[in-house]
């Protein structure tokens, strides 16, 4: 391998790390520029993030909103309404783990957008909502 290859190859690999750990700030910043590029000007809300958390929808009579699984505070613990599984908190305050991971975040989002959105959510709607369970508090 070359001086140029092995260079190239290292830094595949640093970038395929960052990729896929964060920060809450860089997830939701990363979604806000995406969202940016159809709504110029675009600024995460932290009140359209509790809105569309808050928001029951009629997709699946169980699981009507996000917080019929994760709490009306995001700061709590939540049940699975189907499985009664426990499911830590949404919140990074309370919970340093969460939107550390990009790859997670994806996942979470693909399928609960799907479950209880009825489609995949957006950009603006992802930044939205971290920016919101990052404040940790409704009240």
């Amino acid at each position: 391998m070359t001086v140029k290859n092995c260079c190239i190859t290292l830094l595949l690999i640093a970038g395929a790390g960052a990729a896929h750990a964060g920060t809450p700030g860089s997830l939701a910043s990363g979604y806000a520029a995406e969202a940016a590029r159809s709504v110029p000007g675009f600024t995460p809300s932290a009140e359209r993030g509790q809105a569309f958390f808050s928001r029951r929808r009629d997709v699946s009579p169980t699981m009507s909103s996000c917080a019929a699984c994760h709490s009306e505070q995001p700061t709590d613990e939540g049940r699975h309404v189907v499985t009664n599984k426990r499911i830590a908190p949404l919140s990074p305050v309370t919970n340093p783990d969460r939107f550390t991971s990009s790859a997670k975040v994806e996942k979470w989002f693909r399928r609960n957008c799907q479950e209880v959105v009825g489609r995949e959510c957006v950009a603006a709607e992802k930044a939205d909502f971290i920016q919101f369970v990052s404040k940790g508090i409704t009240k």
